[in-house]
């Protein structure tokens, strides 16, 4: 029996979740629960105890927590979902997760927010005591989630809350597919401004390691907010020519001026043909970086992968397992996003 006691992952299926499984197994925790609507088709389903179903489903999530200590809570309707299902998931399944885990006794409750929750801000780096003030209705709803976790600290359970950056990895592909499919087709790639700016992402093992020291450090130490990031980046331009670089094909990233751009994508997601969310294009000409001094501080975090290594990291697995996803799409971040008329796009790079 593991000597940590019975996890619960929510979201289990999803590329955090999985991550964070193989995590924790190698960091010896042997009960391992997973919680999500995705099948859980990894290796590692013999070694985890598989719940197939709705964080909204209260029923199901009050069994999820018998014998549970700890909870990791990744589940999440990300932003291409309707306002509807972000809303009663990422809001009411986070209340209802956060009464459940009370009323079982768990330990400790580690809520996975969003550096969404700062919106469009007016200054860098930012701090865990900023404004919140989310874009659209994932930011929105990320931020009502964390006034429930608010609530239960209130009540007595510790719920470290972290707020990561755009995490990337092995497996993760969404909106970095785009990415990836024009550098391994020998394509340079288009972006929103001329690149100059400051575009702090996450590699999800140092993510991983992050959640980690929350569950395992005491209560007192880790029942609070904290900002988590790479600790080194450039310019986007630099980061993102770095995968070009991997790709070998010569080719390099191409500004454009933002305020075109991001007039056309408003109108193109008007009419369903834009690969990208608004707040993907609202942000992705302008700085967006926070500080982990706090983390860094009281947590001890330690992050190993810059922006770069990170990202090409991520676009070498890409390369290795294209045939399994090649002709894949969806809204997850297991599959590639549709690139809509990007596609079309692509004869002129």
């Amino acid at each position: 029996m593991s000597t940590f006691g019975k996890v619960l992952v929510t979201g289990g299926s999803g590329f955090l979740g999985i991550n964070l499984i193989r995590h924790l197994l190698e960091q010896g925790v042997t009960e391992i629960r997973s919680l999500d609507v995705a099948e859980f088709s990894y290796p590692e389903r013999d070694r985890v105890e598989i719940i197939h179903g709705d964080i909204r489903d209260e029923e199901l999530v009050a069994r999820s927590m018998e014998g549970v200590r700890w909870v990791i809570h990744t589940a999440a309707a990300l932003p291409l979902y309707s306002p509807e299902d972000i809303y009663s998931t990422d809001v009411d399944g986070t209340r209802i997760l956060l009464a459940a885990a009370q009323k079982a006794g768990v330990e400790r409750f580690v809520m996975i927010s969003s550096t969404a929750v700062y919106g469009i801000p007016d200054h860098h780096p930012l701090l865990e005591t900023d404004e919140m003030c989310g874009v659209g209705p994932y930011g929105e709803a990320k931020i009502e989630a964390e006034l429930e976790c608010l609530k239960a600290r209130e009540k007595g359970l510790c719920v470290p809350i972290i707020r990561p950056k755009s995490f990337i990895g092995p497996e993760r592909l969404g909106v970095f597919a785009l990415l990836y499919d024009w550098a391994y087709t020998g394509h340079g790639f288009p972006m929103i401004g001329n690149g100059k700016n400051r575009y702090q992402l996450l590699d999800v093992a140092d993510l991983c390691d992050a959640i980690w020291l929350t569950l395992t450090l005491p209560k007192e130490t880790v029942n609070d907010t904290f900002n988590i990031g790479a600790k080194e980046f450039t310019t986007m331009r630099e980061d993102y020519q770095a995968v070009l670089d991997a790709a070998g094909h010569g080719k390099k990233i191409r500004g454009f001026p933002a305020a075109p751009m991001i007039w056309t994508l408003r109108f193109l997601e008007l009419l369903k043909l834009s690969p990208l969310y608004k707040w993907v294009y609202e942000t992705a000409s302008k700085d967006s970086f926070v500080s982990i001094e706090k983390a860094e501080r009281v947590l001890g975090y330690k992050p190993r992968y810059s922006n770069k290594d990170a990202l090409v990291r991520n676009y070498r697995w890409y390369v290795e397992h294209l045939d399994q996803f090649q002709n894949a799409s969806g809204v997850s971040h297991r599959v590639p996003w549709k690139q809509g008329i990007l596609r079309l796009a692509k004869v002129f790079f």
